[in-house]
């Protein structure tokens, strides 16, 4: 469990570039974004201090399209929703996001990314990509991207066929049908909301 919790945090972590890319091919844009975190991971100055965990947070925020995930996250709940709450709740999910995995980047010992088969269809994209542990245990990530603004830009990760996006849309569905939306909103300021399911073993 500990490793695929881990290829999950890493996953997450080991995509993003520290400015703004050019559309161009959408792996070889992550394979560079890739590297540019993995040199701050592997960095000797930063391991075991806040200031790697906030550099790798913020080369995150600049590419990861939060609106975009904390959208499909709510589901059917986002349309009834007023710009105000969308855009509390975009910042709520993203600190989500942050305590969930960001706040682990200190469990990385080394993976490496191994890039498979790219799939493009329009603005959309999907990268297939492996996660490989030190010890040679292979789990695959599907990175799944849209261009925007003249760059692709993350908006969800599946790890071995499980969705980061569809596990908070399920929880998140459960809390709002079951108890109100405020009640999710509260959830997330009280910081008490599950991570995301980790991936089936």
């Amino acid at each position: 469990m500990r490793t695929l919790s881990l290829a999950l945090t890493v996953a997450l972590a080991l995509m993003l570039p520290a400015v703004p890319a050019s559309a161009g091919a959408p792996t070889d844009q992550l394979r560079t974004q890739v590297d540019q975190v993995v040199r701050v991971l592997d960095d000797p100055a930063l391991k075991a201090s806040t200031a790697r965990r906030d550099a790798v947070r913020k080369i995150a925020g600049e590419v990861f399209d939060y609106n975009e995930m904390a959208k499909r996250a709510l589901g059917t709940h986002w349309a009834s929703r007023t710009a105000e709450q969308k855009q509390e709740f975009v910042s709520l999910f993203s600190d989500l996001l942050d305590r969930a995995y960001f706040s682990k980047i200190e469990q990385y010992q080394g993976e490496k990314v191994r890039y498979g088969t790219e799939t493009v269809d329009g603005d959309q994209a999907t990268v297939k990509t492996m996660i490989i542990s030190p010890s040679g245990s292979e789990i695959p990530v599907d990175y799944r991207m849209h261009q925007a603004d003249g760059r692709w830009t993350v908006y969800d990760v599946s790890i071995q066929g499980v969705s980061l996006v569809a596990n908070y849309r399920t929880q998140f569905n459960r809390v709002v049908t079951t108890e109100s939306y405020e009640s999710l909103v509260q959830k997330l300021k009280d910081k008490d909301a599950t991570p995301a399911a980790s991936p089936r073993s």
